[in-house]
């Protein structure tokens, strides 16, 4: 439970947004807002003490502490306190802002289906591998008996490159692209640019 905030209300030191956030906090939690009520009672309660009390000498011990010291104590404390409990406050809020903040860079990445297709009909299983895939093998189905592999995938729009698998240990590039590259393993992949334009030319 936030006091400090309870504590800034009583004292008059909370800005109009934190007014807001107090009496949010206020309707929304009953626990909230009877310890509010209660911190403010109190308040009022040591608010009304000195008219109570009978006058007391200026060296007089109240608690086992002079009045003049007891009331430069309190004011110390009340002067050191108060600043640091707006600060942590509007640390916490911010914090808690960022926290709940939606992570949508990667939701910013426009993507779009595209179709690879392979005839190969000697082939018993076909598989792609590339950039979009995160060079993980994805299974490609088989078209009926027409010798046909098709896979539709939604790609981030760039440039990407790809291979496809065939049975355990081939691999190959797609014959229908004529963009290629070589990589670092001495193989070829098929280069391709997604919702941007034409494939670069090899």
């Amino acid at each position: 439970m936030d006091d400090s905030l309870i504590s800034l209300f009583i004292d008059d030191e909370l800005d109009l947004g934190e007014k807001i956030i107090f009496v949010e906090t206020v309707h929304s939690s009953r626990e909230f807002s009877l310890e509010a009520v209660a911190l403010l009672e109190q308040e009022k309660r040591l608010r009304d003490l000195p008219a109570r009390m009978p006058v007391l000498e200026p060296q007089s011990v109240w608690v086992g502490l002079p009045v003049k010291e007891i009331s430069s104590r309190s004011w110390s404390f009340r002067s050191w306190w108060q600043p640091m409990a707006g600060f942590v406050a509007a640390t916490l809020l911010i914090g808690i802002g960022f926290l709940l903040m939606p992570r949508q860079s990667t939701l910013l990445v426009a993507q779009a289906e595209q179709r690879f297709v392979l005839y190969l009909p000697q082939a018993s299983q076909a598989k792609i591998i590339g950039t979009f895939t995160d060079w993980n093998p994805v299974p490609m189905k088989k078209i009926g008996t027409s010798g046909y592999w098709s896979l539709t995938l939604k790609v981030p729009q760039g440039e990407h490159r790809y291979s496809y698998l065939i049975e355990e240990d081939g691999r190959m590039v797609d014959p229908t692209v004529a963009a290629r590259e070589h990589d670092d393993f001495g193989g070829e992949n098929t280069v391709i640019v997604v919702g941007g334009g034409d494939a670069p030319l090899s």
